[in-house]
């Protein structure tokens, strides 16, 4: 309903007098008018504007008029329409801005400084309108249709309409909601509108907003500043609150998206406005206070944050660190609220405007009572009252007021940031009408009063402008937006204790990437610590760990799970482990990759030392059993147990004890190679000494037995022969072995998996196994023919020591099958040298420890009369 009754204000404003042509044409378009309560006097040729025409707060005439719009008061009267009565001028209630005030005086201290120049228009004499909105968007609506419709009081329906004083162009809004309204309603009539704090980054769209322009850089940019900085601190899991209103929700939506591509989770996110009831300003304090995101990035226009802020004083929260956007974070009057001391964010470019202090401070009580506005203004400062208005318990102003004893936003220019915008934005228009009506002749510039422009040539002029002003380039890009630069701000307590602004950094947006923002002063935070606050969900994952994103939380939070193994990270937050190359490990923090340590039998440990040391003094008593044996080789022990065999077997066995040395060391290709050939060759050669001397026994035995001629067919030839065949077959094994497939020195890597087994690979396994196998079948061959020879009737019977030697021989290596097959590394190596050390052992024990027990400590033994000795059993 309220809507209705505003429009139709609105089509009165706009002098659509004959309401009958446009509404009905019949009694019942005439019943219309009067509930309407137009007269039906707008059928004539021309009408006076109704109630609804607005007076401006400021006006001056001119050749060429500039509109200008603030949110000089903060909200409009609440007017209850009863729809039988023309609805009442709209009327703007609360306190005054001075701060919106001081802009609307800088867009008349501009406009003057103009008309006196003698450079830009010469001779040309701009006047202004300059209207309240009351930061309410159907005021600032109503007060655009005023604008867009002209300034005269008398409207014509004839051809020869008078454009006198039509407004060229539109300084304001304050606020993006207003500026857009404002936008859509100018725009279609190519009436420029140039906005000195309007940074939505919507109004960039020419497709909607296509007669608008700002002198102050859009929201885009800022959020992106925003996203940088947070960025820039660490901060990951920040709070946010914006204004309900297109400033910010576009401009909290824009710096979300910039954040999310930074990584920077959102624990919450909450708009409010100003007319909300106090309950939902409740909710989103509360709501600030049970976060645990300690960085609150705040898109709120001043006047909602002064009253959030307001609603947390009330209940101190635990200390949180506000990122600003420039509405608030260069505002003077927000300075009040200590707890936000720390407060860093962008602030548009500190300025100076020479002239505009004492123009502002030049208020004379007539100039004072001229103006309703500052009338307002200056009773309240003063608490007076001028004229005879003042009631009997009120102060009357006696002229003895001095406007520069206060302390006011608007006496204060020390920090002209937005005011600023309002000076660019009123010489851009400026500029613009020059471009449009001046000529620049032999150095000279010509300007012609009379020309008749239209709203459309300065708006096609304002695309061109390109000036400098007190030292600010003022431009505009394709989408009306000028060049993006800010100031880093920070909220600093100084030595007094109070709250003041410090630039400590600078933005610029047209600078290269990663080179537009730079700090150059020293930062205070929160609660006026120096070291920077710490913002995140979760603490950073160390190297050597992964993130694990917690269920149904945002990306910021999770929880650090250390590296699998033989998986190292290497890098903070990394959100996956990679594994190490084949020949690598990682350490115990799992954050590099080391080499793994090699791993093989070596002389230098005590396992290799003490397996060598039982190797050389097997091969040390073999020779010196050989050495005895050769001492007493005509000793009847002796020479009863074939001599040449034994002294072949004491070679073969000292071979055996040193072959083990081959097995003891890195393995290289000639050691793999050896090992096992000479391995093979010497245990054929010692088992064959050893077969032959059993078969020896057997054939004494025969050959004592009457007419048996055996001996002649198995003499010390045929021994000979048989050991060579059977050493023979086994070098032919080897050789084939060697030929096909050789063994070969291998990195094992699956054994372990944090080390690497440097051992010898077989190569064929079938080669390796054969020599095995050949060597266990002349053991059990001999074994057999031992224990068929074991009851022989001798007193000294050697077949019983090959028996229990053989025994010995084969449990070694029947055990050493399933023990090498399972150990691991080196351990199989070691395995292998047992083997061949405990059979070595075993067969130099039991075949010739005996004998020489007999030659050393028994020698009466060592008779041919006891060796032949008959058992008396």
């Amino acid at each position: 309903m309220e809507i209705s009754a505003f429009f139709i204000g609105l089509i009165l404003s706009l002098g659509l007098c004959e309401l009958n042509s446009a509404l009905a044409v019949n009694t019942s378009g005439d019943g219309l008018k009067q509930r309407a309560g137009v007269s039906t006097e707008a059928s004539s040729v021309k009408c006076k504007l109704q109630s609804t025409t607005r007076l401006p707060a400021f006006s001056m005439d001119g050749d060429y008029v500039i509109g200008g719009v603030f949110a000089i008061h903060q909200y409009e009267q609440t007017v209850t329409h009863n729809y039988t009565t023309m609805p009442e001028q709209q009327r703007c209630t609360g306190s005054i801005d001075a701060r919106e005030l001081r802009f609307s005086r800088a867009m008349v201290f501009a406009i003057e400084e103009i008309n006196n120049s003698t450079e830009l228009l010469s001779g040309i004499k701009l006047g202004y309108q300059v209207h309240d909105s009351c930061s309410a968007v159907p005021l600032a609506m109503h007060v655009a249709f005023q604008l867009a419709n002209g300034l005269d009081p008398v409207f014509y329906t004839g051809n020869n309409c008078s454009q006198s004083g039509m407004v060229m162009a539109i300084v304001g809004e304050s606020g993006s909601t207003r500026s857009i309204s404002m936008s859509r309603i100018v725009g279609p009539f190519n009436i420029p509108l140039v906005s000195h704090f309007a940074t939505c980054a919507c109004l960039s769209n020419k497709q909607q907003y296509p007669s608008f322009f700002r002198t102050i850089p859009s929201d885009q940019f800022q959020a992106d500043a925003l996203a940088k900085l947070v960025k820039h601190f660490g901060w990951t899991w920040i709070g946010a609150v914006r204004s309900d209103s297109d400033y910010g929700n576009n401009g909290m939506a824009s710096f979300l998206d910039a954040a999310q591509k930074e990584g920077i989770c959102v624990e919450y996110s909450v708009s409010f406005h100003r007319t909300h009831p106090q309950s939902k300003i409740q909710r989103v304090a509360d709501i600030i206070r049970r976060s645990t995101a300690m960085v609150i990035v705040a898109f709120v226009a001043s006047t909602e944050l002064r009253i959030l802020l307001e609603e947390l004083s009330r209940e101190p929260s635990p200390p949180r660190q506000w990122i600003g956007s420039e509405s608030w974070v260069t505002n003077p009057d927000m300075l009040r609220f200590s707890f936000c001391a720390g407060a860093i964010g962008f602030g548009i470019l500190q300025s100076v405007i020479p002239g505009l202090r004492e123009y502002l401070l030049d208020l004379s009580p007539s100039k004072v009572a001229a103006s309703p506005v500052l009338t307002e203004f200056w009773e309240d400062a003063f608490n007076c009252r001028l004229g005879k208005s003042a009631a009997v318990d009120e102060y009357v102003c006696d002229g003895t007021e001095d406007i520069q004893t206060i302390k006011s936003q608007y006496t204060d220019t020390s920090q002209l940031r937005i005011t600023n915008m309002v000076y660019k934005a009123v010489y851009a228009i400026a500029h613009a009408i020059h471009n449009a009506v001046c000529q620049d002749t032999n150095s000279t510039t010509q300007c012609d009063k009379n020309i008749r422009i239209e709203s459309k040539h300065v708006l096609t002029q304002l695309k061109k402008v390109n000036f400098s002003q007190n030292g600010y380039d003022v431009s505009f890009d394709a989408n009306g937006d000028p060049v993006a630069t800010y100031e880093l701000v920070n909220w600093q307590k100084s030595n007094s204790g109070s709250i003041e602004m410090v630039t400590v950094g600078y933005y610029d947006a047209s600078l290269p990437v990663g080179q537009e923002f730079r700090i150059n002063k020293n930062l205070t935070w929160v609660e006026g610590g120096t070291q920077v606050p710490v913002s995140v969900c979760s603490n950073s994952c160390r190297p050597g760990t992964r993130k694990v994103l917690q269920k149904g939380k945002p990306i910021c939070c999770y929880d650090c799970i250390l590296c699998p193994e033989g998986e190292i990270s290497n890098v903070t937050d990394s959100p996956d482990c990679f594994p190490c190359l084949k020949e690598f490990w990682p350490n115990a923090e799992r954050d590099t990759c080391f080499p793994k340590p090699v791993e093989f039998l070596s002389f230098d440990e005590v396992l290799g030392i003490i397996l060598a040391a039982f190797s050389v003094g097997g091969a040390c008593l073999a020779i010196i059993t050989a050495a005895v044996f050769f001492h007493h080789k005509t000793s009847p022990i002796v020479r009863a147990n074939n001599s040449e065999l034994s002294f072949l077997l004491l070679f073969s066995l000292t071979l055996c004890f040193l072959c083990s040395l081959t097995f003891i060391g890195a393995p290289s290709d000639w050691s793999c190679k050896l090992r096992h050939t000479a391995f093979g060759i010497t245990f054929v050669l010692c088992i064959s000494c050893v077969l032959g001397k059993t078969i020896v026994v057997l054939m004494a035995f025969k050959a004592t037995l009457p007419g048996s001629n055996v001996m002649k067919w198995f003499g010390p030839p045929q021994q000979r022969m048989t050991v060579v065949s059977f050493t023979f077959i086994q070098v032919l094994i080897c050789t084939i072995w060697l030929v096909v497939s050789p063994p070969f020195p291998m990195k094992n890597l699956t054994v372990y998996k944090e080390r690497i087994i440097l051992e010898c690979a077989l190569g064929s396994a079938i080669g390796f196994w054969a020599v095995l196998g050949y060597i266990g079948l002349l053991a059990a061959f001999c074994l057999v023919l031992a224990v068929l020879a074991r009851k022989l009737p001798d007193n000294f019977n050697e077949a019983k020591l090959i028996t229990f030697s053989m025994l010995i021989f084969c449990a070694v290596w029947i055990t050493f099958i399933p023990a090498y097959v399972s150990s691991p590394g080196k351990f199989t190596v070691a395995v292998e040298i047992f083997a061949i050390l405990a059979s070595s052992f075993g067969l130099i024990l039991c075949i010739f420890a005996p004998k020489c027990f007999i030659i050393l400590f028994k020698p009466e033994k060592n008779t041919k009369k006891h060796l032949m000795n008959k058992n008396q059993s």
